[in-house]
């Protein structure tokens, strides 16, 4: 069980250390020291969620739903062109995280945006869904299923809570 434990955490790690939307944001969030613990904490939740889908087979649901992979596709081009969009008029505006740059968000708004940037995000899909479904494809008992999956979920807290100081 160690051999599989160790595979579900470093299969997770390896895939969740990708600085993405999400990671950017949790980041930005960090060193604007604004609600980090509970951003942490909602978006590690959201990949366990997400990776116990996979490993629970996200296979099955694709052969129930065969547009599904077509809509969440689209759904995260659309997303990824619109939160491009707001980044790059930051960038260029100058306030991606200078001083003159909002801070006065909300915990329910960062949360949101937390939220939308994990689920709305097609790669984390293709991370948790697919790859890490496909690789726990190997381990064919339920406790060894199991151990994957939360070794792979342990990954995520990990990242997070290491990630930034969460005081």
């Amino acid at each position: 069980m160690i051999a599989v434990a160790a595979t579900g955490f470093f299969t997770g790690f390896s895939l969740i250390l990708a600085i993405g939307a999400q990671n950017a944001f949790v980041l930005r969030q960090g060193i604007l020291r604004q609600h980090v613990f509970w951003l942490c904490l909602v978006c590690a939740v959201s990949d366990a969620i997400l990776i116990v889908f996979g490993v629970a087979g996200f296979g099955a649901m694709v052969n129930l739903w065969p547009s599904l992979p077509a809509i969440m596709a689209a759904a995260g081009a659309a997303f990824l062109l619109v939160y491009g969009g707001l980044r790059f008029k930051a960038a260029w505006q100058g306030s991606v995280l200078s001083e003159t740059a909002p801070t006065g968000s909300s915990v329910t708004q960062t949360l949101l945006v937390g939220l939308a940037l994990t689920w709305l995000n097609p790669h984390v899909y293709l991370d948790t869904l697919g790859l890490i479904g496909a690789v726990s494809t190997r381990y064919l008992l339920p406790t060894e299923k199991l151990v994957f999956a939360l070794a792979a979920a342990s990954a995520s807290f990990t990242f997070f809570f290491s990630l930034v100081d969460c005081r």
